[in-house]
């Protein structure tokens, strides 16, 4: 080897050498900072607590519905003829035997005539085939036949008695007319509407109860009835459905309530049925959690300041929150953050108000 081939060897060496000797002591280096990571504490998320106490509620099972009128009178005409007078207007309130519609007689008066005439008629005939039989003189048969006559003829006098009657056409119920069907002039078949005349006191609640819960549901039992309208009325479960409904499985639940203001029927309801008290927090639906289980409950946190998932049953629901049972009567509740912490973490607690504050 002449000395050129050994000098560039002997460079190579070096650099070959240098470049693994700086490896070697950037490993070492780096070694003991890797090693401090390691062993490093992870950091303690903060998270807002609010610490609650529970109180003494009342439970309700409740159910959507609507309202209905006690009682709904669809008033018809049982004879026909033209409206003579007309005693009402939408609106009025009536009593029973109150006049609504009263039709003109026609010729109904000349028949009762009439039909008086042949009454009179068959009461003579029957006394005399009475008397001519006790006497020899006429037959049982002629005397049946007179009695059939005079029956036929007091059957005629009673139809149109009757017709005549109803010709005025009366209130069935107390109530209000809600609305009327006919004028002065107008003719009215039989069977055709003159009013209708509804009764809202008691006013009727009507509700469905799932089958899971119609157990809870007795008559006379006293219920809330919150109307669209926003007026509140307490009433009683009269009546409960001996059957559920095919489709939904549920029960249909009446409730009558005294209604003396008159609010309107047909309005939507929700019924509340009391099922008695439980103790019970109340949370905003904001700190409600959702468990990978499906349950839902709120993270709390313990005197070790670890998170806990505790599964919460809503038993009462309110425009800004929720009543609910399972958990301790005080606890301490993650209001804000829970979203990023996990059972089983360390956690710094700080007040709700005062990390309010802090900004």
């Amino acid at each position: 080897m002449n000395l050129r081939s050994y000098l560039l060897a002997l460079a190579a060496a070096l650099v070959v050498g240098t470049w693994m000797l700086s490896g070697r002591i950037g490993e070492r280096a780096d070694a003991p900072s890797a090693e401090r990571d390691a062993g490093a504490a992870a950091p303690v998320m903060e998270v807002a607590v609010t610490e609650l106490e529970a109180e003494r509620v009342e439970r309700f099972l409740e159910s959507q519905g609507d309202t209905v009128a006690d009682r709904d009178v669809q008033l018809r005409a049982e004879t026909g003829g033209q409206v003579a007078a007309v005693q009402v207007e939408a609106g009025d309130t009536v009593a029973p035997g109150d006049p609504i519609v009263e039709l003109a007689m026609g010729d109904r008066e000349a028949r009762r005539t009439e039909a008086q005439a042949w009454v009179a008629q068959a009461e003579a005939d029957f006394e005399a085939a009475r008397q001519l039989s006790g006497d020899g003189f006429q037959s049982q048969i002629a005397v049946t036949e007179a009695r059939a006559a005079l029956e036929s003829a007091r059957a005629r006098r009673a139809a149109i008695e009757e017709e005549i009657d109803n010709t005025r056409i009366t209130a069935p119920i107390a109530g209000q007319v809600e609305s009327r069907g006919v004028d002065t002039g107008d003719y009215l078949a039989a069977g055709e509407q003159v009013v209708r005349i509804i009764d809202v006191d008691p006013l009727v609640a009507i509700g469905h109860v799932a089958q899971q819960s119609i157990r809870q549901v007795e008559t006379g039992r006293e219920v809330r009835i919150e109307l669209a309208t926003g007026d509140t009325l307490t009433g009683t479960v009269r009546r409960i459905g001996n059957a559920a409904e095919a489709g939904s499985r549920t029960f249909r639940v009446e409730v009558e309530a005294a209604n003396p203001d008159g609010l309107p029927a047909g309005v939507s309801a929700t019924l509340r049925i009391p099922l008695g008290t439980v103790r019970a927090h109340f949370l905003s639906p904001a700190w409600l959690a959702l468990a990978a289980s499906g349950e839902v409950g709120v993270k709390t946190v313990d005197d070790a300041d670890q998170v806990a998932f505790a599964p919460v049953d809503i038993v009462r629901t309110e425009r800004d929150g929720v009543w609910v049972t399972g958990l301790p009567d005080r606890v301490r509740l993650i209001t804000v953050g829970q979203g990023f912490v996990r059972p089983g973490d360390t956690v710094n607690p700080v007040p709700a108000d005062a990390s309010a504050n802090g900004g």
